[in-house]
Formats: C-alpha cells, sequence, structure tokens
C-alpha cells in the first residue's frame, strides 16, 4: 500500500501470507516474532554461561540484576505467593521490549500486528481466569457476573470480554502509531528536500533534489521517543495491568 504527500510516497508494508506445509501461512509476523525469541534465548545462554560464587563477570552481574529487577517488580506488586509467575511476567516484558525495539533495526517490528498483542492479551486474559475459579470455585466465578444485581450480568460479562481486548490495542495502537508517524515524517521531509535543492538551477538540482538530505537526523530525534521509551513504557505497562490483573483475580 502507498501513500501519497506531496509527491512523496511511503511505502507501508503488509504481511504477505506465505502458504507452507498446506493450509498453515506463515507470515512477517510470525518470523519476526520467531526472531526475537531467538535473539532473547541467546542473550539468555550468553548472560548466564559461566555462572561463579565469587568473582563474577560483568555479564553474570548484568544476568543477577535482570533477575532480581524481575523479582521485585512481581513479588512488590503480586505479593510474596507470585513468586512463581515471575519466569511468565519477565518472558513477557522481554518479548515485549525487544519485539518494540527491533523496528531499529529496519525490520517490521511483530507488535505492529494486532495478533501479536492479541495472542498476549487471551494467554494473560485466561490465566486471570484460571484465579479468579481457583478462588471463588466455578459457581463463585459464574454467580460473579450476577453482581450487583441479576440485570447487570450482560454488562458484567461485557465487562469481562473488555479486558484483554482493552490490554492488546492499548499497546498496539500505540506502537502501529510510532511507526505511521515515523513513516509520515520520513516522506514529508524528502519531500521538502526535494522541493528545496530543486529550485537549485541545472543538474545541480536535479541531482541533489533526489537525495532526501533533510531526512537525515530530525526522524532520530522523535525515535528516541517512539522507538526508546514509548517501547519500553508499553512494555512496562502492558506487564503492569498483568500483575494488576492477576493480583485482583486471586482476591475472590
Amino acid at each position: 500500500m502507498e501513500l501519497d504527500i506531496s509527491g512523496a510516497k511511503i511505502l507501508l508494508r503488509i504481511p504477505t501470507n506465505i502458504p507452507i506445509l498446506g493450509d498453515i501461512l506463515l507470515t512477517e509476523t510470525i518470523v519476526m516474532s520467531w526472531v526475537v525469541m531467538a535473539l532473547i534465548t541467546g542473550l539468555c545462554i550468553w548472560l548466564t554461561r559461566g555462572l561463579k560464587v565469587e568473582g563474577i563477570s560483568k555479564r553474570q552481574a548484568v544476568a543477577e540484576m535482570i533477575v532480581e529487577t524481575a523479582n521485585h517488580f512481581v513479588v512488590g506488586n503480586m505479593g510474596e505467593k507470585f513468586r512463581h509467575f515471575i519466569p511468565f511476567v519477565a518472558a513477557l516484558f522481554a518479548t515485549s521490549v525487544v519485539s518494540n525495539l527491533i523496528s531499529l533495526t529496519g525490520l517490521r517490528s511483530p507488535t505492529a500486528d494486532l495478533s501479536t498483542e492479541a495472542a498476549w492479551a487471551v494467554v494473560v486474559f485466561t490465566i486471570i481466569t484460571a484465579q479468579k475459579i481457583k478462588a471463588s470455585g466455578v459457581g463463585g466465578y459464574f454467580k460473579g457476573f450476577t453482581q450487583p444485581i441479576p440485570v447487570l450480568t450482560p454488562f458484567n460479562i461485557l465487562s469481562e470480554l473488555a479486558t484483554p481486548i482493552s490490554m492488546a490495542c492499548r499497546h498496539f495502537g500505540n506502537i502501529l502509531s510510532g511507526v505511521v508517524i515515523n513513516a509520515l515524517l520520513y516522506g514529508a521531509l524528502a519531500a521538502a528536500s526535494a522541493k528545496l535543492f530543486g529550485l537549485l538551477p541545472g543538474v545541480v538540482g536535479d541531482v541533489l533534489s533526489q537525495i532526501p538530505f533533510l531526512s537525515v537526523g530530525i526522524p532520530a530525534i522523535l525515535s528516541v521517543y517512539f522507538d526508546w521509551f514509548s517501547g519500553f513504557m508499553q512494555a512496562f505497562i502492558f506487564c503492569m495491568l498483568t500483575v494488576m490483573y492477576i493480583s485482583n483475580a486471586s482476591e475472590g
């Protein structure tokens, strides 16, 4: 799909479905998700090589800092009894951060596809539901939809279903908006560069107008927010909502 802005064309890539093994489809999002998982796995293997009790390396110090941060985040927000959720929350955060930041390399971020966040939200919603049933029982869980009065049951069901939808759309919307804004900015600066240098006479103007000089540097400033700050912040918010929802669900 092409977007025309004052003569400049921006190419917005759409995942291409590639059929493999019959009806199974391999999309760009799936491929990039595998790349993200491979990067995280490789990083974990590298950080945990040659662990020692004394005289630890800087690599081990970084690994221990990451583990301690994950421990404090989960236990501090959920309580000691939820310690077994530390690996899940840490993996969710790492996957989200790497997926968000991989766009800096020019590759397509998996989180720019709603199906990625939707899958995460479904997993979290399943855990939330399991915690509610564990705390109140199956009967208590379904009875909760009739509180405080039975007439509100449809609204309570909609509210329950809105949890994964809101989590997925919030994360997806913020990441996709950054991708679109950066694409629009690159296109606008390229068009402005072409117009400005096109004012030069002769061959010099013709040559320089083809080079998007204004696209160098300025987009990198916005990238600090849209890619770095927003990428980390959306991962943090998604994980914070996850631990809060799970913690509240266990209270019955």
